[in-house]
């Protein structure tokens, strides 16, 4: 019960930071791509290749890895939210700017991971 409750606690701080980082970035872009959104999530995924490679090389506990993985990570990205994105920017005929936005969400994400990685593989 203690490592949800901690999972739980660290989800709620990632969400708060996702609001906080959206909301900074979308006060100082002017565009119709949903940027913060971007943002959090190739920060998210940064963090979760630190993890990958941390826990590679067997460094860190399991319960840390976890909290901070799934909790943290869980609730600071957030890939529901780009997929609500994507479909509202279709939806206002900006098929482009649907595109890429998902195309850089994607490539700018898996980028990020792999950068978290190959900085912590043993």
């Amino acid at each position: 019960m203690g490592l949800a409750v901690a999972v739980g606690g660290a989800g709620a701080v990632g969400a708060v930071a996702r609001y906080l980082v959206d909301t900074w970035v979308r006060g100082r872009t002017r565009t119709v791509l949903p940027i913060g959104t971007l943002v959090v999530n190739v920060i998210g995924s940064f963090i979760l290749g630190v993890l990958a490679g941390l826990a590679i090389g067997h460094a860190g506990t399991v319960k840390a890895k976890t909290i901070v993985g799934t909790g943290f990570c869980g609730g600071l990205t957030t890939w529901s939210t780009a997929a609500w994105e994507t479909v509202r920017l279709a939806g206002d005929d900006s098929r482009r700017d649907a595109v890429v936005f998902t195309v850089a969400n994607l490539a700018l994400s898996f980028c990020a991971a792999a950068v978290g990685l190959l900085l912590t593989l043993p």
